[in-house]
């Protein structure tokens, strides 16, 4: 299957698609001609115009006032890439560095960026052959773009860096030589296209909203379960008491939750006790704060995967050339941020309902096993997740609240959005595990419940889980049961 690249809106749900199904990309006739035509008016434009052009014949931030002559402006773009290829660290994950190629072509192909066809092309070549480059988790200030990861995605271009390709992290000049092709012979301004633009942050943004997504439904879901296993009431999950205070993450909440749990015998017999610990009866105002946010940033990040960001921009039918700052990640690193901090309370009301089911009441055992005393059960998972807890609130302070200047005072506000991004996923990681971690403990709380049943969806859930995570009699080593768990949960949603 083919993606055509075309001015039409990208979504973050067809990026997934794009992935899941493997599916190769090709440039549409507009998006060709748009490239063709604002390269065309560039070469022009530099031939009859008497004027330094930020980037394109001067040099690069704090040194705009120094002018580059004719002969050595491919030379100036090449070593833009090679000196800007700093980054440090841990490797990006490579469906990440996959999606960077994407919305990178997708960036160049709006034509307000000067570059070759043939880069273009290129770049689209590596994607199509799963030949990712390697780049590393940091280096980007998140303003005039995400330079350091952006040069070294591109250094493979160029015939230099490193690539993971089948498997194996090879140097880049060796599979260019076996693809049969030559390196890229940059021209004026592209390299400053290609290091320019937020596709190391945007791109950790798509990664973790196609997680999220899936994420923020399973919370329901083992949130379903857990309330059936602890004897819960559906009261506070009514239209009526929702309805009243309509927040669309609240009231959908809510009725995904009445829907887990439909048939159920658990939530339908009567109950002893007149309300819920918050971690239950509030899953719809904290589970949907979290979805009122997901969505929220969801748009924000496609408005970003659908604009070019490079500098300078270049209007062909205007006539113009503008040095401007659409490079800046602070439109992403805030809403990162803040969604870095709903995903961090899903995790954190998960851990409490952890706590409640363990806690020893309600006709529950203590630690959810026959023997406690001789066993300890359930105990230290939820030690585990309590731990992860505390790390994801650690990360939820908000990086883009911080600026350090750099080029010599030239860029003196910068958006520290790379740093948003990569902990964004990191507290995605961190809630996934956590919530394997609850539907460890729910399944267990529903077994010991027995002969009574949940709702046929959760019962049906539950008995695929049982194929992979076992009742706990005594007490066993854990850590491989929640790590089927994670798995469970990436394979079943």
């Amino acid at each position: 299957m083919i993606h055509y690249i075309s001015p039409e809106r990208l979504t973050i749900e067809r990026v997934g698609e794009i992935l899941d199904k493997k599916m190769t990309l090709a440039l549409s006739d507009e998006s060709v001609e748009r490239i063709n035509r604002c390269r065309q008016f560039l070469d022009d434009k530099i031939k009859e115009c008497d004027r330094p052009i930020y980037g394109i014949t001067t040099g690069f931030g704090s040194l705009c006032n120094i002018s580059i002559g004719a002969n050595d402006l491919a030379t100036l773009q090449e070593n833009l890439v090679k000196s800007h290829a700093c980054g440090c660290g841990d490797k990006v994950d490579p469906q990440i560095v996959k999606i960077m190629l994407l919305t990178k072509i997708m960036s160049l192909s709006f034509g307000n960026s000067g570059v070759q066809l043939s880069t273009v092309n290129r770049l689209v070549d590596f994607f199509n052959e799963d030949i990712l480059p390697v780049v590393y988790q940091q280096g980007s200030l998140g303003a005039s773009g995400d330079l350091a990861p952006l040069a070294n995605m591109c250094l493979p271009l160029l015939g230099l860096g490193e690539v993971i390709y089948k498997g194996e992290t090879r140097l880049a000049a060796e599979v260019l030589v076996e693809k049969g092709w030559e390196p890229v012979k940059l021209v004026s301004k592209e390299g400053l296209a290609l290091l320019n633009g937020t596709q190391f942050m945007s791109s950790h943004a798509v990664y973790a909203l196609l997680r999220i997504h899936r994420l923020s439904a399973l919370a329901d879901k083992i949130g379903a379960m857990s309330l059936d296993a602890f004897d819960g009431r559906i009261e506070p999950f009514g239209d009526e008491v929702n309805a009243v205070r309509p927040h669309p993450g609240q009231l959908a909440t809510a009725r995904a939750v009445r829907r887990w749990l439909e048939g159920s015998e658990l939530i339908s017999r009567p109950k002893q006790h007149v309300q819920d610990p918050y971690s239950f009866r509030c899953m719809p105002q904290v589970h949907g704060a979290a979805k009122d946010a997901i969505s929220y940033v969801t748009d924000v990040i496609e408005t970003e995967i659908n604009s070019p960001t490079d500098n300078p921009t270049i209007f062909p039918d205007e006539d113009i050339i503008v040095s401007a700052g659409n490079f800046h990640g602070e439109p992403i690193a805030l809403p990162m941020d803040y969604l870095t901090i709903a995903v961090a309370e899903l995790g954190s009301i998960s851990e409490r309902r952890i706590f409640r089911l363990i806690s020893g009441s309600r006709g529950l055992p203590s630690f959810l096993v026959a023997n406690p005393g001789l066993n300890s059960g359930f105990m230290i998972p939820q030690y585990a997740a309590a731990s992860i807890v505390n790390q994801s609130k650690g990360l939820c302070w908000p990086t883009s609240c911080d600026t350090i200047p750099s080029s010599q005072g030239q860029e003196d506000h910068v958006s520290m959005g790379g740093n948003s991004a990569t902990k964004l996923c990191r507290v995605v990681d961190n809630t996934e595990r956590i919530l394997a971690i609850e539907l460890m403990n729910a399944a267990q709380a529903l077994d010991l419940r027995r002969p009574l049943k949940s709702s046929p969806a959760l019962e049906q859930w539950h008995s695929e889980y049982r194929r992979v995570v076992p009742f706990i009699i005594n007490d066993t080593v854990m850590a491989p049961l929640i790590a089927a768990s994670v798995d469970f949960l990436r394979n079943n949603p």
